[in-house]
């Protein structure tokens, strides 16, 4: 795709301190991104509240702002780019690049979406479009979208209260289950429930942990195997697989507190090749324009079933 000619500056989200399902990797993503945006001509503007980082070295951005990263701080940086540029003569505008910053920055952008900010100041995002975000992170839109392009997922239903929640447990018929809050980062707020007293405690929590106050309640998934592919796209829609990772141990183990190895070990080639086309699917039923995702896979070792867990653009 040629180099766009209306964008002058681009506003880089950065991922913040360091933490379980947020780590370096968003660092390196970060500055490669700082260096290709510069390179292509584009005056690249950073904020991060992590001085430790590589990203935030003075050579990397053409302005680099270590301020907490929500709304306000965004607002404010925008409002004095705005005037630099007019300042300078520049001709493009002032786009936010948030798929480089993990959960911290595609909430960050969600939230001023949805409040209007975005339209308001007049801000385009680039790499995901909300709808996409919104996609991929709302636990129900997220499901009825893979039943759409014919791929499976854990039974499970959306709860947004201890009422709805109750219903699910009881339609769904047995224990153990499987809670995960809407716009988390790396599951808090979620966990695995063996019985109604332990349920009750985990929902209540879910609910008051996700921004939206949603969980997800689905059928256990505990023993199956567990693997991710880091998948890339452009804007001619060319996919491919960056890695196949499979976790050490099986569900029920979060990621944070086990180790991964890459790439898979123990899939067939026609397992991989499934994994790899279903992978393809995803990225681009959500919506993803470019950039990389991170899908999340579960394999069931006694019968092969694959279901798609979760993915994050």
């Amino acid at each position: 795709m040629p180099k766009r000619t209306d964008i002058h500056s681009v506003l880089i989200i950065g991922a913040g301190p360091i933490v379980i399902g947020q780590a370096c990797e968003f660092d390196y993503s970060g500055t490669q991104a700082c260096k290709a945006l510069k390179e292509e001509g584009f005056r690249v503007v950073l904020l991060n509240s992590n001085p430790a980082t590589i990203m935030t070295d003075p050579e990397f951005a053409d302005r680099t702002y270590i301020e907490p990263i929500n709304p306000e701080t965004v607002v404010k940086i925008i409002e004095l780019e705005q005037q630099i540029m007019k300042d300078m003569g520049a001709k493009g505008k002032l786009v936010i690049l948030p798929t480089l910053g993990g959960q911290t920055a595609l909430n960050l952008a969600m939230d001023m979406h949805r409040s209007g900010m975005l339209d308001k100041l007049e801000i385009e995002l680039i790499g995901a479009q909300p709808d996409a975000i919104e996609k991929g992170e709302d636990r129900q839109a997220f499901k009825e979208a893979m039943l759409k392009i014919g791929l499976d997922v854990a039974v499970s239903g959306v709860a947004h209260n201890w009422e709805e929640s109750e219903a699910i447990a009881k339609d769904i018929g047995k224990f153990p289950l499987i809670i995960r809050p809407a716009y988390t980062l790396g599951g808090s707020g979620g966990g695995i429930a063996y019985n109604w007293g332990e349920y009750e405690t985990i929902c209540k929590r879910g609910c008051e942990l996700s921004p939206v106050s949603e969980i997800l309640i689905e059928e256990s998934l505990l023993g199956w195997k567990e693997f991710e592919m880091e998948v890339m796209r452009d804007h001619a829609d060319n996919c491919v697989i960056i890695c196949g990772i499979e976790n050490f141990d099986p569900m029920g183990v979060h990621t944070g507190d086990s180790i991964t190895v890459a790439p898979t070990q123990t899939l067939t080639d026609k397992e991989y090749q499934i994994m790899r086309d279903a992978s393809f699917a995803v990225i681009r039923e959500i919506g993803v324009e470019t950039g990389g995702s991170n899908i999340q896979f579960a394999v069931n070792p006694k019968n092969g079933r694959l279901v798609v867990i979760e993915m994050n653009p």
